[in-house]
């Protein structure tokens, strides 16, 4: 069968574009990994911003917008966008999202860097319970959803594409799915810090990886947000709520150091710099007392106590800074092209330049719902001819699966990623030079090298998970390679990118970094904003 639109990813964006993609009556099917209620997106906890309260204004979400993305951004894409806020909330609940309210009206909280208290939550599940309104409404609609298929790559023909390839994860079988538009919205790359990132596992970044494959261009993969309050022993998110609510950063001697309500590149260096020191760093939520916490923040108590065992009304609970969110995707227009025909892009994997240099607390939800939609819509509108045949790509790709099988496993490739994590935290995250990120790079390139001497242990065609963090792996030294490439090139500091052998902005970088590939190699350049 060939489809009409075809959404890689089954997030709050893929979930939006494939709504609106339906509401215009095409037929259109969603692919997720695993299940769609366990993307990402459920994860998010804070909010969505909307400026809804006569103490706000979309003129002043515009300029809080603008002043986090230090000139990075597409002022279109961000006046479109917050304009669009408000909206995009009347719709989501018109749909049946269960927001907190205060009174008959969504209830709303300040995030940081915010001149207001404008995102609005369900409690600090706020992800979760959009996404599952969401599936609930794709459901009703008659949106196909298929589960258990890992992205491999996109099938181009003429520059054109056409379908994409899958791994059955079931039966280890490449598949082929056709369609006159692809859709990625598969989530961010964050997690090529491992253990080091708030994200769930999964989040290696396999779209963003596939179209630079295809040919598409990648920009200002540098950006990547480290979120201030990770849990210390395993970087699960406290969410930027609890300090809007009043909590308290503080060192080992019970000292602030810092304002709770900066931008997030702000507090996540400055926490870097206590954990540097040898000191311990907290969040301290006492003052919100247990009526407070336990009606706004319930899930924080809960992860706090479950994996530091810290109980957050009785004592202070340690955090560390933790990669959080990814600014850099696949370079699109606000409509969710790329620069290859008939392939569109939205939500985190994509860089539609509303985020810039440092996204604002509460955009990423706004933008996977406002942006998804227009995509959505955007990709109805491509009517590209596709043959019902077996493609080049799916032949190679069976191939590259069978060819895995085969390989000698006489290095742990595991061990190796593992060590990648660590390495890419410590000397290509929060703080940043030249010296330590080429050696990351000769690293990155060494165990690129390596891929042909390790593999899988596992030879089971059933459920072979090995053979998917195998796939997995391969993804995150692409990325990571592009990413160091682009953070070597960027010589100040803007956002959240921070050289500490450049600690100040220059106005010859207020230029979007772009990568891409050509015949397997690696380029990149600057492009102006």
């Amino acid at each position: 069968m060939i489809y009409d639109v075809a959404i890689i990813g089954s997030g709050i964006a893929g979930l939006s574009a494939a709504l609106r993609a339906k509401e215009l009556g095409k037929d259109v099917v969603v692919v997720t990994k695993k299940y769609p209620t366990q993307a990402q997106s459920s994860m998010a906890q804070g909010g969505i911003n909307a400026a809804l309260s006569e103490e706000d204004s979309v003129e002043a979400h515009i300029a809080d917008t603008l002043r986090s993305a230090a000139g990075l951004s597409d002022e279109g894409v961000v006046r479109y966008v917050c304009e669009s806020a408000p909206e995009a909330i009347a719709w989501l609940d018109y749909l049946g999202t269960p927001f907190s309210r205060k009174g008959a009206s969504i209830a709303q909280r300040p995030l940081g860097g915010a001149s207001a208290a404008r995102a609005c939550y369900a409690q600090d599940y706020t992800g979760l319970k959009i996404l599952h309104t969401l599936y609930d409404n794709c459901l009703k609609a008659g949106v196909k959803f298929m589960s258990e298929k890992f992205l491999l790559n996109i099938i181009i023909e003429d520059n054109i594409a056409k379908g994409v390839t899958l791994l059955n994860i079931r039966t280890s079988q490449v598949e082929q799915l056709l369609s006159k538009a692809v859709v990625l919205a598969s989530g961010g790359y964050a997690k090529i810090y491992g253990a080091f990132s708030t994200n769930g596992y999964g989040s290696y970044g396999e779209g963003l990886a596939a179209a630079m494959r295809a040919g598409a261009v990648l920009s200002d993969l540098e950006f990547v947000q480290f979120h201030p309050t990770a849990l210390a022993k395993s970087s699960i998110l406290i969410s930027e709520a609890a300090r809007g609510l009043g909590a308290k950063i503080v060192d080992g001697k019970g000292e602030r150091f810092c304002d709770e309500l900066a931008t997030r590149d702000e507090l996540a260096r400055a926490i870097w710099a206590k954990i540097e020191e040898g000191q311990e760093v907290y969040l301290d939520m006492r003052g919100l007392g247990e009526e407070l916490l336990m009606r706004e923040l319930p899930q924080e108590r809960k992860l706090a106590r479950i994996y530091e065992g810290v109980d957050p009304l009785q004592e202070p609970v340690p955090i560390r800074s933790a990669a959080h969110y990814s600014m850099g995707g696949i370079d699109v227009d606000i409509d969710g092209k790329t620069s290859i025909k008939g392939l569109f892009a939205c939500g985190e994997c994509a860089n539609a330049k509303l985020h810039g240099a440092n996204r604002l607390g509460g955009n990423s939800l706004l933008e996977t719902v406002v942006l998804g939609r227009r995509t959505g819509e955007s990709a109805t509108m491509c009517h590209n001819e596709v043959e019902e045949k077996t493609y080049e790509r799916t032949r190679i790709d069976t191939d590259f699966v069978r060819a895995v099988f085969g390989l000698p496993n006489q290095i742990d490739f595991m061990e190796r990623q593992e060590f990648l994590h660590k390495v890419l935290y410590n000397n290509a995250g929060i703080v940043r030079e030249e010296l330590a990120m080429k050696g990351v790079l000769s690293l990155i390139r060494q165990h690129q090298r390596e891929l042909a001497f390790m593999g899988i242990r596992d030879k089971s065609p059933i459920y072979n998970t090995e053979l998917v963090r195998f796939i997995e792996y391969g993804n995150i030294l692409e990325l990571a390679e592009a990413m160091v490439v682009a953070a070597l090139q960027r010589n100040e500091s803007r956002g959240a990118h921070y050289r500490k052998d450049h600690p100040e902005p220059k106005e010859h970088f207020k230029a979007h970094s772009h990568v891409w590939k050509e015949d397997g190699v690696l380029c990149a350049d600057f492009k102006e904003v």
